[in-house]
């Protein structure tokens, strides 16, 4: 487990902060198809340290990656004091992405991203009649994903331009009951930034999207398959609590 003490994580996240005007290094930084891989040994520890209903991803960078941080909250929903903090570096995603969802026994979805975070197959089997075919979770994290790959830089550009920076994310807030997903056997969790339009701030939102891998995640239109695509963040800013 890569694991940042109080000084490297304090030296990761300034810089983060002394970046996020700077267009030219985000954009060195941040390739729109690059993800981040939690294992299941820093999700184990996060669940342990953890005791709010959500807890706090930041954003850094290190040695001239960019990195996610884990930080726990406490029962107050403020930072825990805690000495070490789990890290994910943003690198390109090994292999394709798949997103499975089952919706009660009629529609089955699922959608295949490639290495690229392009998609590449999608399909949806019917397995009992149902009047017509509602939007669903993976719809819009397919479209989320998508669209931070084809805009992502404009949307820095934009906010580096105009704002300077000042808008673009320093940490999300995630619900934690990711951490606690209703299937045995979960080995990783993949993050994925996504583009969002939020209705009550009238723009585009950057939002980290939470995927998650099963030893035996099946893909064979049985009902007892579920969803592997989890709840959406919230970026800070503009949604600040800590």
């Amino acid at each position: 487990m890569t694991i940042f003490n109080r000084d490297e994580y304090a030296v990761a996240t300034a810089n983060w902060d002394n970046c996020i005007g700077n267009f030219l290094e985000i954009e060195r930084l941040i390739p729109t198809n690059y993800i981040f891989t939690l294992s299941k040994e820093q999700i184990d520890w996060l669940k342990d340290k953890n005791d709010y209903k959500e807890f706090c991803t930041e954003i850094g960078i290190y040695n001239s990656q960019l990195v996610l941080i884990l930080s726990p909250l406490d029962k107050k929903g403020q930072k825990a004091a805690v000495t070490e903090y789990p890290y994910s570096v943003l690198s390109e995603l090994q292999g394709d992405l798949p997103l499975v969802e089952t919706k009660e026994y009629t529609v089955i979805k699922n959608a295949v991203l490639s290495n690229d975070l392009r998609k590449i197959d999608d399909n949806a089997d019917m397995y009992f009649p149902v009047a017509n075919m509602p939007m669903m979770d993976q719809d819009k994290a397919v479209s989320a994903i998508e669209s931070w790959r084809n805009e992502g830089m404009n949307w820095f550009y934009y906010e580096c331009g105009d704002f300077k920076g000042a808008r673009v994310f320093k940490k999300f807030y995630v619900p934690s009951e990711n951490l606690t997903p209703p299937k045995e056997g979960l080995t990783s969790f993949v993050c994925s930034f996504g583009l969002k339009y939020s209705d009550i701030y009238q723009r585009m939102l950057v939002t980290l999207i939470f995927i998650s891998f099963y030893e035996d995640l099946q893909n064979n239109g049985s009902v007892e398959t579920i969803s592997n695509t989890y709840d959406w963040s919230q970026p800070c800013p503009p949604i600040c609590r800590i």
